[in-house]
């Protein structure tokens, strides 16, 4: 008995994988394929080689005012594009190039981190309610419910706006929160529809331990939707850190160079010099496009229903 049942475990292992490893090869073949996948990467790919190798690109100290272009600073001028500074300066006569090649450094650190954070939180919140069901389901979601009523930037606001001293931690957190209902709600609808599939049904019957039911059956065939997610809620905290920035409950110090805390210095200085605020405004609108178009390929790639 126990060579046939060896034998047909090993064929039932060997088929599941083989199917998982199609699926995959597919996935990544429709990825290679749209146009739409391949735009979105090349631009996340240029944002992140940008923000690693920052200090490397940026010709010059981004705190440090220039004499030659402070010289150049009017009441109702400041100093454009010139030799040794392509953007020209912002209104403290800095190099506004630098500032905007050590701004994506920032903006990557705070998307991926609130991103991070809310990813962890939101997937412990889905698999307790997914995997326990009852009461424990029914309190976690009504959490969430109220947290997914409120408009997730008016919520950011709210959170940011309750810490004492407003900084680069404050967002990362209001942003984090933002996102956790979302993760949360998207795992447990998987798990749930996971509980009724049969391998979860036969791992019961035959004993195992609900902990090794929940970790390496549900989990892991429920959490490929959350990560596709993950990929579009990159763009959204991007928009939602800038945006708090933008309102002043961001980062205070003004030296940071941060995409939306230059946005919202250059509003005295539109009638200026409206390429203050044109350049970051561009970066954070392409920077979102390129994580939303890859984000919905990725998506489309791993819907069974688009399979041929």
């Amino acid at each position: 008995m126990s060579a046939p049942t060896t034998w047909a475990q090993r064929r039932r292992d060997r088929i599941d994988d083989t199917a998982g490893r199609s699926l995959t090869a597919d996935a990544l073949r429709r990825l290679r394929r749209s146009p739409t996948a391949i735009v979105g990467a090349v631009i996340i790919g240029i944002f992140v080689l940008v923000s690693v190798f920052a200090p490397l690109l940026a010709p010059h100290d981004p705190a440090q005012a220039f004499p030659q272009l402070l010289d150049q600073l009017r009441p109702g001028s400041i100093p454009g594009p010139q030799p040794g500074f392509p953007l020209g300066s912002d209104q403290n006569g800095r190099d506004e190039f630098s500032r905007m090649i050590l701004a994506s450094r920032q903006t990557l650190l705070v998307g991926v981190l609130a991103t991070v954070f809310g990813l962890a939180a939101g997937v412990v919140v889905g698999v307790l309610a997914g995997a326990f069901g009852g009461w424990v389901d029914t309190v976690l979601m009504r959490v969430t419910d109220v947290l997914l009523s409120i408009p997730s930037l008016l919520l950011a606001i709210s959170v940011a706006a309750l810490a004492a001293r407003p900084s680069q931690t404050t967002v990362i957190i209001a942003v984090a929160l933002v996102n956790v209902p979302i993760f949360a709600r998207l795992l447990r609808g998987s798990m749930l529809a996971q509980r009724e599939s049969d391998h979860v049904l036969a791992a019961t019957a035959l004993g195992v331990k609900r902990r090794a039911v929940v970790l390496r059956h549900m989990l892991p065939n429920a959490i490929g939707p959350v990560i596709v997610q993950a990929t579009l809620t990159l763009a959204t905290a991007i928009l939602d850190a800038a945006a708090l920035s933008f309102l002043g409950l961001g980062d205070a110090d003004p030296a940071r160079a941060e995409w939306g805390l230059m946005l919202a210095s250059a509003q005295p200085y539109l009638d200026v010099r409206p390429g203050l605020a044109v350049y970051p405004a561009i970066a954070i609108i392409v920077v979102a496009l390129g994580f939303t178009l890859l984000g919905e390929s990725l998506r489309e790639a791993l819907d069974p229903k688009g399979r041929r």
